[in-house]
């Protein structure tokens, strides 16, 4: 991006919520109850469908679904605006076009909204939702943030394209279940580590109809590091990235004959 300028460092932070099943101005309100709180983090990272719940037959009811003038958001565009926070939130998404997508919002401070819909559907999703595409990574203070949601992180030519583009930092919306530890602790890792990019997971908390949260969302180093770690409630937690570390490892992978 030309005249794009660079932060030294980027604080993060990523929100294990639980929502209120189907409460969307509810969970709006908490979110901007978060972004006020974040502790100076430029980005604020929530789960899947963090303004609804994961429960796919609530979605049948019109309210559950979000769109681009819905006044429900305005509390979480005016908290971003106001704390300089890109709020990216969870949501059933209907575009002015009729799309459905299992999105992934970004609410940034200069009021601009990004959306960026999952690709990999399981079949449940498939039957309310289309398959989303690769949007433009967010500029966050200079750094490059792309969005993924859920089992995108498990696609790794997911990660492939979004490094292609330049993307700093891998931010993936997610539900992982109770069982699902071990692909939690894998797949940002190998993202993070095989790209040279930060990666970040908002799981849910909490249970819903047939799953019940592993918790463990954090912030992923790109040497695959784990370097930030929530338990299994609801909880906010940050980390500090820096440049300096991601232009190192590059350069030693270009040295090594890795990169271009």
């Amino acid at each position: 991006m030309i005249g794009r300028v660079e932060s030294d460092e980027l604080v993060v932070a990523v929100a294990q919520h639980a929502p209120v099943p189907g409460d969307v101005a509810e969970n709006a309100r908490r979110a901007a109850a978060a972004v006020a709180e974040a502790e100076g983090a430029r980005l604020l990272l929530f789960p899947l469908l963090s303004l609804s719940g994961y429960d796919l037959g609530r979605l049948a009811e019109p309210g559950c679904w979000v769109g681009p003038d819905d006044p429900r958001l305005d509390v979480v565009r005016e908290a971003s605006r106001a704390h300089g926070v890109t709020a990216v939130v969870g949501a059933a998404w209907l575009g002015p076009d009729g799309r459905r997508l299992l999105a992934s919002v970004a609410l940034s401070p200069d009021s601009t909204v990004e959306v960026v819909g999952k690709q990999y559907l399981s079949r449940a999703e498939r039957e309310l939702f289309e398959p989303g595409g690769f949007g433009p990574p967010l500029d966050v203070a200079g750094w490059r943030v792309a969005l993924a949601v859920c089992y995108d992180a498990a696609a790794p030519e997911h990660a492939v394209e979004v490094a292609r583009r330049g993307a700093d930092v891998y931010a993936v919306s997610a539900l992982y279940t109770e069982g699902q530890e071990r692909r939690l602790d894998v797949h940002p890792a190998a993202r993070a580590l095989d790209h040279r990019m930060y990666a970040l997971v908002a799981n849910l908390a909490g249970a819903g109809p047939g799953w019940r949260s592993c918790g463990g969302s954090g912030v992923w180093h790109p040497d695959g590091r784990r370097v930030a770690r929530a338990g299994t409630g609801p909880r906010v937690v940050t980390a500090r990235l820096a440049r300096a570390d991601l232009d190192r490892l590059r350069a030693d992978d270009v040295t090594a004959g890795y990169r271009g």
